[in-house]
């Protein structure tokens, strides 16, 4: 299993965290609060958002580095477009122990 994460500052955490768990409940099995979600895109796909403050986690499994690659981009393209006032070209993915 490959994993990676990343923080973005920003004060619109869980305003992003629930627009993107909104987005994605017609399709997947979408549980969240404003400050957690889990967007499992499949049995081995899963994305999960914490909202703090100053700040939204991002945090995303996947059964290979390619899939993860993927994942990262399709989740962060989705962030970019709701935070579209906000700079998120510079968005550093860290890897993880699974």
């Amino acid at each position: 299993m490959a994993v990676s994460h990343t923080t973005i500052a920003t004060a619109s955490g869980s305003r992003y965290l629930q627009q993107l768990c909104n987005h994605w409940k017609h399709k997947f099995a979408v549980e969240n609060t404003p400050e957690h979600g889990v967007i499992p895109f499949s049995d081995d796909r899963v994305c999960t958002l914490d909202a703090t403050t100053d700040g939204l986690s991002i945090r995303i499994e996947a059964p290979d580095e390619e899939s993860l690659e993927r994942l990262q981009g399709v989740v962060i393209d989705h962030l970019k477009r709701f935070a579209f006032r906000e700079n998120l070209e510079s968005v550093r993915w860290e890897r993880a122990p699974a």
